[in-house]
């Protein structure tokens, strides 16, 4: 038997190692650090994406209670009156809607479904209520009117609804002097029933007014539905009692404009 010579093992050990070494080199690109980065970049730039700031979008609106303007029907006066917290609606409803006959079906049809879209949609751009075309159209001509007046009382960018910087006064105060306060005036009585009024005062403004007696029975219930949405809106309009009475209800009216005055009284306007 030969043997093998001492040269050639080393020959073939040292090709061995060589064979060894340029494997190992050819395998170590996959941990490299570069690589590793690489794979991290997608995620980087996902987080950077969810914290960018959405709220530019947001409108900013004062909070409180607000009235739109009257829109007019070719079946009546349409009035929207929005609560506002947080800079967003959470409530809307119509003070004034088309009444009598077969508008009473479509407003009562009609009215909850514009309310509930206004607060969802948090925006004047809503649908129509079918079989309610005129309605829906003064209802949301009021909603946006409601909205800009709200969007007019918000404080400016940057300005502070908190502490004062004035010597002396103080900023809690000026923020409960804009929380709006609920009145309720001393019912006054009429040949033809109690009426009594509540108000919503907010900044020494009335934002709303509401008659929570008023004639019931017979030829009153004509009277009140006649009188009593033009002297809610007279009191809001007017901001004080010197209304005008309505025709054809002036008993009505006459304690409308009683109540309300005690109402401004206990609220200090």
């Amino acid at each position: 038997m030969r043997k093998s010579h001492p040269i050639r093992r080393v020959v073939l050990a040292t090709a061995a190692t060589v064979s060894g070494v340029v494997l190992l080199l050819s395998l170590k690109p996959a941990s490299d650090p570069a690589s590793a980065s690489a794979a991290g970049a997608a995620p980087q730039q996902t987080a950077a994406a969810q914290e960018s700031p959405q709220g530019g979008a947001e409108q900013a609106r004062a909070d409180g209670t607000v009235t739109g303007a009257v829109a007019q029907t070719q079946y009546g006066a349409v009035q929207v009156r929005l609560t506002v917290r947080g800079g967003k609606i959470t409530r809307a409803e119509a003070v004034q809607a088309p009444k009598g006959g077969e508008s009473d079906q479509k407003t009562a049809l009609a009215v909850p479904k514009l309310n509930q879209a206004a607060v969802v949609a948090q925006s004047a751009d809503i649908d129509s209520v079918s079989g309610a075309t005129y309605t829906s159209a003064g209802y949301k001509k009021s909603l946006q009117s409601a909205l800009d007046k709200a969007k007019a009382a918000a404080p400016a960018p940057g300005s502070s609804t908190g502490s004062s910087s004035k010597p002396g006064s103080g900023g809690s105060g000026s923020a409960e002097a804009a929380a709006p306060r609920t009145v309720t005036g001393k019912a006054a009585q009429t040949p033809y029933g109690a009426v009594q009024v509540r108000i919503t005062v907010s900044g020494k403004k009335i934002t709303r007014a509401e008659a929570v007696q008023a004639p019931k029975g017979g030829e009153s219930d004509q009277k009140t539905a006649l009188a009593v949405p033009k002297l809610n809106q007279a009191a809001v309009a007017a901001g004080n009692a010197d209304i005008d009475s309505v025709s054809g209800a002036t008993y009505t009216s006459t304690g409308y404009k009683k109540s309300l005055q005690s109402a401004l009284d206990q609220a200090g306007g």
